[in-house]
């Protein structure tokens, strides 16, 4: 389980600056929520928080339950940055807009990558499922120059879930697809996802797609207009609701 209360992370400087709130979120494992709003209203910045590449400006609560239950606030409020990069890397996964694949590597070495940085074996009945699932079998010893974005993305896919992340966080993966892709995407996405027991956020602007998968959604509101349970929150910045 992931809980989330009480998260504001700020973007930009000064009179520029721009607050992101998140009141509260609750993933439980197999479930994909997706995060939307207008461009620019700070999706990739919230993403960007909840995956501890950015710090915040303050955070209630922020634990991971898995085998092990992790006290990620904590960790956060006293700045213990080895802990957050182990937890970062162990039990989160991150799928890139552009794919973000190392172009030196063939497509097996760029999954099987976050395995090898934390010194795991590939499990090789779940290598071979997510291979199967994604159709990436024929492009294994090919390298990102010579895949489709597509191709590019679905490998994206297998290299964050192969480790088992506890957390999937994926920014508009299906942006530059076409519709058919984009939605045979999202599905292998989705049931891979449930079949694994992960969690998944992610950034979609095609709301058609979120409908079509009936997903629920973190949106994007103004502050005027948020409240959360004990009552209005501040006046400024972006505010995400379920």
């Amino acid at each position: 389980m992931l809980h989330i209360d009480d998260l504001c992370v700020i973007r930009g400087e000064g009179d520029h600056a721009h607050p992101v709130y998140l009141p509260q979120l609750s993933l439980r494992p197999g479930q994909v929520m997706a995060v939307t709003g207008e461009s620019g209203c700070g999706k990739s910045t919230l993403l960007e928080a909840i995956g501890l590449l950015l710090s915040p400006a303050s955070i209630g609560r922020f634990t991971l339950q898995g085998k092990t239950s992790l006290d990620i606030a904590s960790l956060l409020t006293h700045n213990q940055q080895a802990e957050l990069a182990e937890i970062r890397a162990r039990h989160l996964g991150f799928v890139l807009q552009n794919g973000g694949l190392l172009p030196f590597l063939s497509v097996q070495d760029n999954i099987t990558l976050p395995c090898q940085l934390l010194g795991m074996t590939p499990d090789k009945a779940m290598l071979s499922r997510v291979i199967d699932a994604l159709k990436l079998a024929p492009l294994l010893s090919k390298y990102p120059a010579q895949l489709s974005f597509g191709e590019r993305q679905r490998t994206a896919f297998a290299r964050a879930i192969l480790h088992r992340p506890a957390l999937v966080l994926a920014d508009e993966p299906t942006a530059a697809l076409d519709p058919h892709n984009a939605q045979q995407l999202f599905s292998l996405f989705i049931d891979l996802v449930a079949q694994e027991n992960m969690m998944a956020l992610v950034v979609c602007h095609d709301w058609p797609l979120v409908q079509r998968f009936n997903l629920s959604c973190l949106v994007a509101r103004p502050g005027s207009g948020a409240s959360d349970r004990s009552g209005v929150l501040p006046q400024r910045g972006t505010h995400f609701v379920l």
